[in-house]
């Protein structure tokens, strides 16, 4: 009993005291928000909004207590729908009413956000955020443990076996708690590395940052340094400054050491975008056979010369089995030399070592219904998906200048919505019979989309797919639409910016992570940058420094 009052019971008594110091409502609320599950995220959302109702959403022009971007954009889109005339068009009122579903859902989610922070401590809030931190970093590792595991290598950014089933791609199975995309692994931890990083918690601050580089997302990357730098600069001083240079020394490390065929792709990247012609890739070692090499490098006259030199071999080798006498046993004195024995090394330009070029499941489903809407994909991929995409939308709209104002309307041009309307079954769910392809969608974003994804998995990146927040509010809504975002939403924010101190750089990369994908359509990256900016703004209300 005694051992139990001075060393179990203070322990437990500990652990009670962690656990009341969270919201586990909250938590439990952007653990499903967060979820890659669109029939997760909208439950969780409702759930919410029946335990804590609040009907006081505070919608006026001067001061709103939500950002007015919100109800602006789906009045945008209804404009549009009306002055356009798709609502005549056979399937569209299915995909307006899905799109405005979409914002009202974003809506909601702030609304319930918005509450949570009114009605909770500031110190109960932050414990609660750095719970769900801890449990994304672990539930990271432990899929990075288990691709170790399978790999039997620490580090299988470089592991080039199973057809290179991992090697470059490692990053792509760190996904996190949300099990989304690892882009969006990479965002959150960001965005818990300048968190922590204003709030002087130091560890988790390398925590966020370690996850971020396993995670393997180049422009995350180039968009913390940049915001790093800015910090640096501007905004930190004595140990923060420290960290900073720590974490910038990280992805040094990670990108010559750990995983330095990264490194590779953003210079062919930066090239291609430049117009810069890339020099010829030139393996060092040693010159491989002929017979050694595989046959899917080799072209047809290889093969046969392989065939040849491989069967001159086996007569060689048949001729001086028959010719050799069979020379007496000997016994020779047995000579100890005291070397390293050199073990075999595993030829890596094998078959076994090499990415097969089989068709996916996905690029094969894309292809049949390129195949079954008679789509050429004749894109040229002279640069970046994303810029081929802008460029694109540049054009539309000079094209048509009465869409200048309002856009080409919801779900016609750029939006996760308007491939989800495919039925593709790329974006989600959707009912084949109430299939919705915009000719303006087809012969652009969708065109472009599967031009690159039905190519090699060295095409299927973030900088080649067309989604970003900017592409479509300026195709969909217009300049209003993009207006509306920079004012009414951002603008919002900024309001506070003399009281924000983490808050500052959550929204530059906030910027930044706007031109990756649709993240408003998402309810994932957003909802979470918004927990973290309302916060900062009550703390500073509140006169709480970081």
């Amino acid at each position: 009993m005694y051992i139990y009052r001075v060393k179990v019971q203070p322990f437990f008594d500990q652990i009670r005291q962690k656990a009341r110091a969270i919201d586990w409502a909250l938590l439990l609320f952007l653990v499903l928000l967060l979820n890659v599950k669109v029939w997760i995220k909208v439950p969780a959302i409702l759930l919410l909004a029946l335990l804590q109702f609040n009907r006081h959403t505070g919608f006026r022009i001067r001061n709103p207590r939500l950002p007015l971007f919100y109800p602006a954009v789906i009045i945008i889109a209804l404009i549009g729908a009306c002055t356009g005339g798709y609502l005549l068009q056979p399937g569209y009122a299915m995909v307006l009413g899905l799109g405005i579903l979409y914002w009202l859902m974003a809506l909601l989610a702030i609304h319930q956000i918005k509450t949570i922070v009114e009605r909770n401590g500031t110190e109960k809030l932050h414990h609660t955020i750095l719970a769900f931190f801890i449990i994304n970093i672990i539930v990271s590792i432990a899929v990075y443990a288990g691709i170790v595991w399978e790999t039997g290598t620490i580090n299988p950014y470089r592991y080039q076996g199973q057809y290179q089933k991992y090697f470059i791609g490692t990053g792509d199975y760190i996904r996190g708690i949300s099990f989304d995309t690892s882009t969006t692994n990479a965002v959150l931890n960001a965005f818990g590395v300048v968190y922590f990083l204003r709030r002087r918690q130091f560890s988790m601050t390398l925590c966020c940052m370690g996850v971020l580089l396993l995670t393997g997302s180049n422009i995350v990357n180039l968009l913390l340094v940049f915001t790093l730098v800015l910090l640096f600069v501007f905004r930190t001083r004595g140990r923060q400054k420290s960290i900073i240079i720590v974490c910038l020394l990280m992805l040094v490390v990670f990108m010559a050491r750990v995983s330095p065929q990264n490194n590779q792709y953003v210079t062919e990247a930066w090239k291609r975008l430049t117009h810069q012609p890339a020099p010829p890739i030139v393996i060092p070692g040693k010159v491989v056979p002929l017979q050694e090499k595989p046959d899917s490098i080799l072209t047809a006259g290889e093969r046969r010369e392989k065939t040849a030199l491989l069967y001159l071999d086996s007569m060689h080798k048949v001729l001086l089995a028959k010719a050799a006498p069979v020379a007496p046993v000997v016994a020779t004195p047995v000579t100890i030399v005291n070397k390293k024995p050199v073990l075999p090394q595993a030829n890596i330009h094998t078959p076994a070592y090499q990415h097969k070029p089989d068709t996916t499941p996905i690029e094969k489903k894309l292809l049949e219904f390129a195949a079954e809407e008679k789509m050429l994909l004749p894109t040229a991929a002279d640069k970046p998906g994303k810029w081929l995409a802008l460029q694109q939308t540049i054009r539309y709209l000079s094209a048509h200048p009465l869409y200048w104002l309002t856009g080409s309307g919801m779900g016609n041009f750029s939006s996760k919505l308007a491939f989800r309307a495919t039925a593709l079954q790329v974006a989600g769910g959707y009912p084949r019979r109430w299939a919705y392809i915009h000719p303006d969608f087809r012969v652009n974003h969708l065109d472009l989309y599967l031009y690159y994804f039905t190519r090699a998995d060295g095409l299927h990146s973030v900088t080649n797919s067309p989604n970003s927040v900017y592409d479509q509010l300026l195709a969909e809504y217009g300049i209003a639409g993009l207006a509306a975002f920079f004012f009414l939403y951002i603008g919002y924010f900024l309001r506070h910016y003399k009281k924000m101190t983490y808050g500052i750089p959550v929204l530059l990369l906030v910027l930044g992570a706007c031109g990756m994908e649709y993240w408003f359509e998402q309810l994932s990256v957003l909802p979470f940058a918004e927990l973290l900016l309302l916060l900062n703004i009550k703390e500073g209300e509140e006169g709480i420094g970081a």
